[in-house]
Parts: C-alpha cells; sequence; structure tokens
C-alpha cells in the first residue's frame, strides 16, 4: 500500500446487479477519483456471483441461490447468503496496479489475515493450491486464499483495465461471535498502522450514482449479460 488518502465507502445492502454495478462504476471513476477505494457492501437477497469468463448453464445447477449475477471480474462461484463482501480499485498511477496478479491476491490477504490477528483469530495464507471441484471459489484453495483451520475463509477476484485494477472479496466469517463492524474497523485500522493509509470518506456524486444505477439497469440485472456465456 501507498502511504496516501484512500477514499472508504459503506454502501447501504444493495441486490446483486446493484452491488456489482457499483463496483465497476468505481473501477470506471479511478482516473478522476484519483485514489484507491475500500468498499464495504453487504447483499439485500441471498444470491451468488461467478466470475466473468464463466459459463452460466455449468455454474446454476451448482446453487440454489438466486439471482446469479456475472461478476465484472474473474474467479469462481461464490455463495452470498452470509458473507462479508468488500472491493478494493485503484487508479493506474498506484503501485498495486503494476503488481502481478498473484502477489495482488498475496498483500489483500496478508491484510485480511492481520486484520483476523486484531480480533484474536489466527489464520494463513494459502501455501499452494488444492483444487475440489470446478468453477466454486469456496471448494478447495488457491494459493494464497485466507485458511482458518485449514479450511479457506476469504478468496478475491481481480481485473485490470486501462481505467485501473478492480479487486472483489468474499469472507466467510470463521466465528459466529465475530461482529462484521468490528473487522470493518480492524481492516481500516492494520491500513493506517502498518501503511500509513488516510481515510476519507467517499460520498458518491451524481455522476457517479448515475453511472452504478446505469450499469445495474443495463447490465447486471440483464438475463443477456448473466447468461451470456
Amino acid at each position: 500500500m501507498n502511504s496516501a488518502r484512500w477514499y472508504l465507502l459503506r454502501s447501504p445492502p444493495g441486490n446483486a446487479a446493484s452491488n456489482m454495478a457499483s463496483d465497476e462504476a468505481l473501477l470506471e471513476a479511478m482516473p478522476r477519483l484519483g485514489c484507491p477505494v475500500l468498499r464495504f457492501y453487504s447483499w439485500s437477497e441471498p444470491a451468488a456471483s461467478f466470475g466473468y469468463f464463466q459459463k452460466y448453464a455449468e455454474l446454476e445447477r451448482l446453487t440454489p441461490l438466486r439471482p446469479l449475477v456475472r461478476r465484472p471480474t474473474g474467479g469462481g462461484l461464490v455463495p452470498h447468503d452470509h458473507d462479508w463482501t468488500y472491493s478494493l480499485t485503484f487508479p493506474t498511477n498506484h503501485e498495486w496496479y503494476g503488481v502481478a496478479a498473484l502477489e495482488s491476491y498475496r498483500r489483500v490477504h496478508e491484510w485480511l489475515r492481520a486484520a483476523f490477528a486484531l480480533l484474536n483469530e489466527s489464520t494463513e495464507l494459502a501455501p499452494q493450491a488444492r483444487k475440489v471441484g470446478p468453477g466454486q471459489c469456496f471448494a478447495g484453495f488457491e494459493h494464497f486464499d485466507l485458511l482458518w483451520r485449514g479450511k479457506k475463509i476469504a478468496g478475491a477476484a481481480q481485473r485490470r483495465r486501462r481505467d485501473g485494477l478492480l479487486i472483489q472479496g468474499s469472507v466467510q466469517p470463521p466465528a459466529a461471535s465475530l461482529a462484521r463492524s468490528e473487522w470493518e474497523r480492524a481492516m481500516r485500522r492494520v491500513a493506517e498502522t502498518e501503511h500509513g493509509v488516510v481515510w476519507e470518506d467517499l460520498q458518491p456524486d451524481a455522476d457517479l450514482t448515475k453511472r452504478m444505477e446505469e450499469l445495474a439497469r443495463e447490465r447486471y440485472d440483464l438475463a443477456a449479460h448473466n447468461r451470456r456465456r
């Protein structure tokens, strides 16, 4: 992480289309916003998301959760019935934009590991991949995914474009006693103390809000998009 200002966006619970649209709109806005955004968000309905390059017909039988929404990032099938979700967006002039995909996974999950340590939960990064079943994010694990007692509890997917880098992450809470608010506070604290991040709340302006609504309506809420492969 660079020692600089970062935006923090706490979104209200959203449906599948609006959640994906908001992340892509933030990516598009990177040239204008000019600094990273950490967004915490939740789901107003049970849903599942799947990677941009996956085939809908192969995934619809793997989960009963509906709706199924295609993410703007890669990765596998992710259930959103009780997880904690977040996204990170970086402009092209930020150091994270230039690192290899595997390294950015390592960085974000090391950040998560440190946050859980503040909450007295011991986790570790997977030293190598272990595949279990096709196309499902939380079946088995990838190199540098976050493990708790040998089980994957956090994964991420990313998309690097000319306007910036988007990382979308999902966390399966390791203990029922943990509060999401405590985890979010720990994430912010790790960034502050270990990397010098200064947080500034982001209030989406009219242009950003309009683009979020357009992408939800014209892309992520359409069967033609979600079933395109």
